[in-house]
């Protein structure tokens, strides 16, 4: 039996304070310690200074996170090559942006280039991949343009999925994005050797 999803409501995603021209651009430590004063709350900075307050997932959302996780997480332990980050891990961007993506994974190498106090703060970096998974509450084009910044910052794969339309949108650089209707499955190959994510266990 197949469940029929409530597409999303047409609201805002999330509130945006536009702190210019009011207000300096947050800088790096800044924004960091903004972030250790409101740790309750889910925040991004765009490159233009915007801060983006996002709202938190409901339970059908955190159902699909955790199976997202889960699958990916035990690719991740067992291949060995890269750490996985979980969607509390912000990331700044090669543009300025702070952004955290749903699920995100780097290679060794380049987390260990990284210094011990850049670890700890704000990884200065795009991960290798990363996914946007919708919920209720975002726009399908507010996740379309997060993902391009992520490849034009360095993002070799990106997946964006959508359980309400049944779609998985896969970005790669200097590539057309590729739309996946109702795919069984979708790989990770070439840049996740071996790993295969089980979508239609997001639908349900």
């Amino acid at each position: 039996m197949t469940a029929t999803l409530t597409p999303p409501e047409q609201k805002a995603i999330a509130l945006v304070l536009h702190l210019s021209p009011l207000l300096k651009k947050l800088d790096e430590q800044e924004f960091y310690e903004f972030c250790m004063l409101n740790k309750d709350l889910r925040l991004e900075l765009t490159s233009e200074g915007d801060l983006i307050i996002m709202s938190p997932t409901g339970g059908t959302t955190g159902i699909r996170n955790f199976k997202l996780i889960v699958e990916f997480g035990n690719w991740v332990l067992k291949d060995g090559t890269g750490k996985g980050f979980d969607s509390s891990t912000v990331f700044s961007l090669p543009n300025g942006a702070k952004r955290s993506p749903d699920l995100a994974w780097l290679r060794n190498e380049r987390w260990e280039a990284l210094t011990e106090r850049e670890r700890e703060a704000f990884p200065p970096l795009c991960p290798d991949f990363v996914v946007e998974l919708r919920s209720p509450t975002d726009r399908l084009n507010y996740l379309q343009e997060k993902m391009e910044e992520y490849v034009s910052n360095g993002a070799r794969l990106g997946w964006l999925i959508d359980p309400f339309e049944k779609k998985v949108y896969v970005y790669r650089p200097q590539t057309a994005v590729e739309v996946l209707d109702d795919p069984p499955t979708i790989s990770g190959e070439p840049s996740l050797p071996g790993f295969v994510l089980d979508v239609q266990a997001l639908w349900e």
